[in-house]
Order: structure tokens, then C-alpha cells, then sequence
């Protein structure tokens, strides 16, 4: 779970070092955003960095925490100046290019960073628990506590220039990507201290992320197995990435590096069974390490940044996590840029934010970062922080904007000769039927392709394994943004018999996806992007939420909405199960885009 995604390819050795914040070319609308007074009166730019180490209680447990304190010149206690708090992605540590760089990125601009190689991570002890609000969090809050003025470094240094609110209470934000994105809302639930957060490219709820049901959360999915093995295998690599492990690194021979649970959650999910009371658990502890589970209780003020180019977090996450903080009260908004952990081969997009190149006043999500701080940690409450829902869009300059997340507002039916329809009358009667294989048939994406440096195979699905409903050629563009949703009925009287028998495995699997079909026959999946499904019940009819996507789909093109068999990226089907699907003007399937310019009529 790497913060940030990658300009250019790198081998894994590599990655842990690598940077590129990315978003957004021009501004929508200029945002105010002014230089910190304290920075700007003193020496700007400069400043020092100290390295501290921290024992801390986390879980019941003693953990050393490895840090870097950036100070900006002139800060003292005569002087004080707010403070941002940092950790790094998954397989990072504070030294990484990404981590590092955020550290330096604010003490220029006038900010105190502490930044810390997260548990289980670089230099610090105690085993990888998942970013667990109960051991993450409070280690993170015994940070804070520092920041604050009311405990030492273990060498004995104090923070006395640290702006404060009250004893004890320091004004820090925190910020960063991936799994240094959800610690901050694990540190906000146990620590109302936090003044504000800017987590990127982060989950909603795990159980969603590895083992995804896009038709429904009470039953496990299709195992993201490429994605969990690489994290997986790279925390239990630690030793070969940080020689003289901290003893209490270590678990134990069955599970070496994480806590135990993590460890039965990944052996479940390869076994591709899920025996009810096993997998209960599995859901419970992925959901307790994740913002579903504890979203109730952050209050501090969030902007969400999420990543179109992301098949590990996507954009429904992110989506999930605002809606719940939007409606408990707590002041959120929400940006989506062009990158996350998916797209590694491509370079970023043209006047995206590079913290390694210091642009944050020059590129769309630097100056939303900037403002968000400067309002909530300078309490300059007449700061601009930008619209509530920003996106970027490839196909002009710019991020689109909206009060809220588009709503479904268009529909397109499935007719029984294979056509897509925008009205009922228009659907034929007729039936059509595909089979799985015992090996995957569809290719949408090699997970960790881009990550590591490796060509991925364009997107595909083999004749006679998959569905398809396509669209006639569209009159003008039809711009997309948000998540589409499908309602689906299917037949599967194999599936029928054996879906109760008590193991979950049982139920039918298949991927619903969306293609953009161009005029000589080129077809594109949007960021290689599906939806797992593990119909709960074959007798009954479903929904389906699809990945979110920002995309344009160009005058001539044609839209094709597919269902498949298979994907080689997840775990699926077990056994063989045909599977039939019906049309009828009354009885039909029915695909719902939010569409937000144009139109499929």
C-alpha cells in the first residue's frame, strides 16, 4: 500500500523510495492561500531536521518509534509555529523519497513536521497491525503528546515551538497516502487533538478492498489475490528490506511480521473457502482496522483525496468515507485526481503536484492542501479550501467541480439481442447464456504490473465466458463521473442448488464492467477497473455498484456493459456454473450512469 503511485517504472527495491503527489492542472477558482507569518518574517525555506526516537504504548505494548523532526529556522518558543504529523506508506519508512519530501515540503512553508516510520516499518518496533486504531492510532497520539509539549523524545528533547490551543493540545494536521492516509483517521477516533487531516488514496473498509462484493457487504467476495499477496509478502519480507529486525518485529514462525489476525484474514482469503464462523471473523477484524468501523467518532476537519487510476482503493472508498463524515457533521470535502496505485507505466498527467519538486502552489491539489492547512491550522477562517467535490478530467483543463457526488440520472437497458437501449419498449425478447472455465478467461489488469516495471496485457474476455450489451454509436459525448449501478437478475440452477450449503465459496461469482467501444472496434476499460460480485441469492434480482470513473465517452463511440465469468486478478467461481440471462421490455436488466454532460438518447 505504497503512498504514492509512480512516475516511471521502478523494481520494488525501489518503490519504497519513490514520489509522485499527484493532481490537477489550472484551478477551477483561485484559492488564498498565504504564506505562514512566522516562516515568512524569519528565514524561509530553511530549517532542521533531528532525528528522534519515541517508546511508546500501543496496544499494551512498548513500541520505538523512529522519527525526523523538521524545525523551520526561527521557530522557538517565543515563535511558535503549527504542526504536521507524517508516516509512510506500506513497506516504507520516514526516509522514503515520499515520506521525506513531506517533511521537507512543510518546514519550508513554515510548518513543524514530525515524520515517523509507521509500527512494523523502517527503524520502528512492534509488529504491522493494519493501521488498528487501537495500536496505530495511539502511538500516533503519544506523538501528538510530544507535539504538545507534555512528554520527551527518549533523548529528552521538547517541543517548545509548537503553536498550542490549550495545554497539552498542539495544532497539527496530518497528511499522506495509502496506508500513511487511514492511520490519520485511526489517530483523529482516539485523539480529538488532531486539527486536521488530508488522507490520500486510503481504504473505507478492507474487508471491501481485498475481498470486494459490489452486490453486497454481507457476503465475502472476489479475493483481490494480487494486490494482498505482494503487501502480504512484502511485510513478511521485513528482514530482507531492514537487517537487526527490533525483537518485537517479530510474531512467530507461522506468522512473522504482522498480528496474528492479519495473517489468519490473508489464509482465508487464498483458501477460497469461507466456512461461515471463520469468515465472520475475517470481516470483523478487516472492518475494525478500517473508517467503517470508526468514522463516528473523527470530528476533524477532512479533505478526502482519492485516485481515478486506483484498482486497490477506488474511488467508491473514498466516496463511502465522505457521505459517512458528511452526514455525522464533520466538515469534509472530497478531491479526485488522476492517479493512485494503479497506472505505474504511464507518466503522471501534465501540472500534477510532485512534492519532490516543491510545486504545491502550482498545482490544483498542492494549493487545496495549502489552503486546507493555512484555514485549519492557521485558523484563517477566511481561506478559500475550494469547492466540496472536485474532479480532474483528461478531456479539458481543469477539474470539474459539484456541490456533491453526481447522481445517477440516465439508464440504459439490456435487451435480449445483445443491445444496449436507452427505453424499455426498445428491448427484444431472449435469453443468452455463458460458462466459466476452471482457469480465468478475462484479463481486466496484472495488479502490481505498473509498480514493478512489467507490461500488463490489454483487457479482454474469451468467447463464450462472458456477456455483453452494447450501446448504438452515441450523437455527441457523454461525460461520466461517479460510480454506475446495474440491477441484474440471472439463472443458475447449479448455483441454485449448492449456494446454502453453509461455505460461502459456493455462491456464483461474476464481474460486471463497463467497456468505450471507438469507431474502428478499439475497446478501452476504463482504468482496467471491474466489479466483483458473489450474487447472495440466484433467485433473486441484485444490484451492482460499479467502480467509480471520470471519463469522457466520445461522439461516435458506443458503450458495452458487460458481465463476465472471470477475472485473473481475483479468485473465482468454484466448479463450473452456466449461467443464463433473460430479456423482456418489463423484465430486463437495467444500467444506471451519473451523467453529468451529454446525453445516451
Amino acid at each position: 500500500m505504497e503512498v504514492f503511485v509512480l512516475s516511471r517504472p521502478l523494481p520494488l527495491p525501489r518503490l519504497r523510495t519513490s514520489l509522485v503527489l499527484a493532481a490537477g492542472a489550472a484551478l477551477v477558482a483561485p484559492l488564498a492561500v498565504t504564506v505562514p507569518p512566522a516562516a515568512a518574517a524569519q528565514a524561509p525555506g530553511q530549517f532542521t531536521v533531528t532525528a528522534l526516537t519515541f517508546t511508546v504504548d500501543a496496544g499494551g505494548r512498548d513500541c520505538t518509534v523512529d522519527a525526523d523532526l523538521y524545525r523551520p529556522a526561527g521557530a522557538d518558543a517565543a515563535h511558535r509555529v503549527p504542526a504536521v504529523l507524517a508516516t509512510n506508506g506500506f513497506g516504507g519508512s520516514k526516509s522514503d523519497g515520499s515520506t521525506d519530501a513531506i517533511g521537507k515540503a512543510f518546514a519550508q512553508r513554515g510548518y513543524a513536521a514530525l515524520v515517523y516510520s509507521g509500527l512494523g516499518f523502517g527503524k520502528s518496533g512492534c509488529l504491522i497491525s493494519l493501521d488498528d486504531p487501537r495500536i496505530d492510532g495511539q502511538a500516533a497520539s503519544r506523538l501528538i503528546d510530544f507535539l504538545g509539549g507534555t512528554r520527551a523524545a527518549d533523548d529528552g528533547t521538547r517541543a517548545d515551538f509548537v503553536t498550542t490551543d490549550g495545554h497539552g493540545d498542539p495544532r497539527v494536521g496530518m497528511i499522506g497516502g495509502s496506508y500513511g492516509g487511514v492511520v490519520q483517521l485511526a489517530t483523529a477516533a482516539v485523539d480529538q487533538r488532531v486539527d486536521a487531516l488530508v488522507p490520500m488514496i486510503t481504504w473505507h473498509d478492507l474487508a471491501y478492498s481485498l475481498d470486494p462484493n459490489n452486490a453486497s457487504r454481507t457476503v465475502p467476495g472476489a479475493f483481490k489475490w494480487q494486490w494482498s499477496n505482494g503487501f502480504y509478502l512484502m511485510g513478511e519480507g521485513q528482514p530482507l528490506l531492514v537487517p537487526s529486525l527490533d525483537p518485537s518485529r517479530i510474531n512467530g514462525l507461522g506468522c512473522l511480521h504482522f498480528v496474528t489476525r492479519a495473517c489468519e484474514t490473508v489464509r482465508l482469503l487464498n483458501s477460497g473457502r469461507y466456512p461461515a464462523g471463520k469468515t465472520q471473523e475475517m470481516l470483523d477484524f478487516a472492518r475494525s482496522v478500517s473508517p467503517v468501523s470508526y468514522l463516528g467518532k473523527v470530528k476533524a476537519p477532512t479533505l478526502l483525496i482519492q485516485g481515478q487510476a486506483d484498482s486497490l482503493f477506488n474511488l467508491n472508498e473514498a466516496q463511502a468515507s465522505y457521505e459517512q463524515l458528511r452526514e455525522q457533521g464533520t466538515e469534509t470535502k472530497m478531491i479526485w485526481q488522476s492517479w493512485g496505485h494503479s497506472g505505474g507505466l504511464t507518466d503522471p498527467a501534465s501540472g500534477e503536484l510532485n512534492l519532490g519538486e516543491g510545486n504545491l502552489e502550482t498545482s490544483y491539489v498542492g494549493r487545496r492542501i495549502l489552503a486546507w492547512l493555512d484555514r485549519h491550522l492557521h485558523k484563517r477562517t477566511g481561506t478559500d479550501t475550494g469547492p466540496a467535490f472536485a474532479y480532474y478530467r483528461d478531456w479539458q483543463p481543469g477539474y470539474g467541480t459539484a456541490a456533491a457526488v453526481p447522481p445517477l440520472s440516465q439508464k440504459l437497458y439490456l435487451s435480449g439481442d445483445g443491445k444496449l437501449v436507452d427505453n424499455r419498449a426498445k428491448v427484444a425478447r431472449g435469453a443468452r447464456e455463458y460458462r466459466n472455465w476452471l482457469v480465468p478467461t478475462s484479463h481486466s489488469e496484472s495488479s502490481l504490473a505498473g509498480l514493478i516495471g512489467i507490461a500488463d496485457p490489454k483487457p479482454y474476455d474469451t468467447q463464450g465466458t462472458y456477456l455483453g450489451w452494447t450501446s448504438g454509436p452515441l450523437k455527441g459525448p457523454v461525460d461520466v463521473v461517479g460510480a454506475p449501478r446495474a440491477t441484474l437478475r440471472v439463472i443458475s440452477p447449479k448455483t441454485e442448488r449448492v449456494q446454502h450449503s453453509g461455505d460461502a465459496a459456493d455462491k456464483l461469482v461474476l464481474f460486471a464492467k463497463v467497456y468505450d467501444i471507438a469507431p474502428d472496434g478499439t475497446k478501452t476499460l476504463v482504468e482496467r477497473l471491474v466489479a466483483p460480485v458473489r450474487v447472495p441469492d440466484v433467485t433473486r434480482p441484485f444490484t451492482v455498484d460499479l467502480p467509480g470513473i471520470v471519463h469522457r465517452y466520445e461522439a461516435g463511440h458506443r458503450l458495452q456493459f458487460v458481465i463476465a465469468a472471470s477475472d485473473s486478478a481475483y479468485l473465482g467461481n468454484r466448479g463450473i456454473k452456466p449461467v443464463t440471462v433473460t430479456s423482456a421490455p418489463q423484465d430486463t436488466g437495467v444500467l444506471h450512469l451519473p451523467v453529468v454532460g451529454g446525453t445516451l438518447r
